[in-house]
């Protein structure tokens, strides 16, 4: 690689950012990752992979086998009318894919995957990025000022990094229609295994037990709502979109909005998606949700994957020229992810049909088995992309032997950052 693309900063350190600081210490480059919160973030929906593609890159990763032995096993679903009589039931791999894992488990498994060779900062957040001819000068709220040969943001549809290179989110994210909203509580309903939701037109309340303890549940709210304005910092606001969306419905919503009421954390948000018209701007580029986000449905976390192993690995193939591999990275995933981004656009809809007509339109087509098997095909097809091999540009020793060199003929710089210290603190050395 050249001497001027070794320093890379990511932000965030949820999916997109381990993953993509795993790939890149492989190739010799010394990744820093940057994130808000004060640790790895646990908890979360389970999240899916499907398809050849995603199983590729988890497996060139190492990591599908530890997925598989920690996955869920998938989720089944059932729903249910007011009086808990059944209405539609969907399989595992429906909701779950192929394989399907806690996203706390998948986040702190890749952290510890990339942790060898990445320095973490934790606790603290870009303020200001200004490109110079020596890099990107980035500025933090807590530490010193540093100067970075690139930027990257992985920090979700919400991107701070996005915000700061491109320009304000209202420019690149789009409402559609929908809110969804999260929360742990005690497993009540003794549920043994999946989900259970009842519908109301525009609505849709399910609650399925915990993978790891059978006594915990997450219950999980998607609601129709033209986009408005709240803060995002305050959960007490959530609470009280979320209870008056569900006013007055049956079945056992009392019960689940009185446990909202005393839930210590509850993750909530538009269902929305990314679109961004470039994914680099000089030495600053986006990946994951930042880059082609949705919020559910859009199969997100799979493209993610996919998207920090090909960034990683065209920045190896063209040995640091990030010109070059943010074009490559960008001309190869645009159309894919785009492909599963549609996915989003009618997650809304699906879970929470506008009318009673529509919920049992949904209801009477899954209820048949042609129908539901070519939605599961659709669902791995959309999720296949070709991938290059970047094997050749792999460590041969990842204790810090030299990295292979490039198809190009080029030798590439020796891996970088194996005995680098992990930082979690506000400090950082200076420029």
């Amino acid at each position: 690689m050249t001497s001027t693309t070794r320093n890379i900063l990511i932000s965030g350190a949820g999916v997109a950012g381990p993953a993509l600081a795993y790939w890149l210490a492989r190739y010799g480059f010394e990744p820093t990752v940057v994130e808000l919160a004060d640790a790895p973030r646990g908890g979360g929906q389970a999240v899916d992979f499907r398809g050849e593609t995603h199983l590729t890159v988890l497996d060139r990763m190492g990591v599908l086998p530890e997925l598989r032995r920690l996955g869920t096993g998938g989720s089944p679903i059932r729903f249910v009318d007011a009086a808990g009589r059944e209405l539609l039931s969907l399989p595992a791999e429906f909701m779950g894919g192929d394989v399907e894992i806690p996203r706390g488990d998948l986040a702190r498994m890749l952290y510890e995957r990339s942790l060898p060779r990445t320095a973490y900062r934790f606790g603290d957040s870009i303020t200001g990025l200004a490109e110079t001819p020596a890099g990107v000068r980035v500025t933090f709220r807590h530490a010193a000022p540093r100067t970075y040969d690139l930027v990257i943001g992985a920090d979700g549809l919400h991107s701070n990094v996005r915000a700061l290179a491109f320009g304000p989110e209202r420019q690149y994210v789009r409402h559609l229609g929908h809110y969804a909203a999260t929360w742990q509580l005690p497993n009540h309903l003794g549920l043994a295994r999946g989900s259970i939701g009842y519908n109301a037109p525009g609505r849709l309340a399910s609650v399925g037990v915990g993978h790891r303890d059978p006594e915990r549940a997450g219950a999980f709210f998607v609601f129709a709502a033209p986009e408005s304005t709240y803060d995002r910092q305050d959960p007490e606001q959530h609470k009280r979109l979320v209870a008056d969306a569900f006013a007055g419905l049956g079945w056992e919503v009392p019960r689940l909005l009185d446990s909202l009421r005393h839930a210590p954390e509850l993750y909530f948000d538009s269902i929305s998606r990314a679109d961004v018209d470039r994914w680099s701007k000089g030495r600053v580029a986006l990946v994951g949700d930042a880059a082609c986000g949705a919020t559910i449905g859009g199969m997100g976390t799979g493209t993610a994957i996919v998207a920090a192993y090909v960034l990683a690995g065209e920045l190896a193939r063209a040995a640091g020229d990030h010109v070059t591999a943010f074009s490559r990275y960008e001309s190869m995933l645009r159309d894919y992810a785009r492909g599963c981004q549609k996915g989003g656009d009618r997650t809304g809809p699906f879970l929470a049909p506008a009318t009673a007509a529509r919920l049992r339109m949904r209801n009477a087509l899954l209820s048949r088995p042609f129908f539901l098997n070519w939605m599961l095909r659709q669902g791995r097809e959309v999720s296949t992309v070709a991938l290059p091999d970047y094997s050749a540009f792999d460590a041969a020793d990842m204790t810090g032997a030299a990295v292979a060199g490039s198809t190009a003929g080029s030798t590439a710089g020796s891996v970088a950052g194996a005995d680098r210290p992990v930082r979690s603190s506000h400090r950082d050395e200076a420029p």
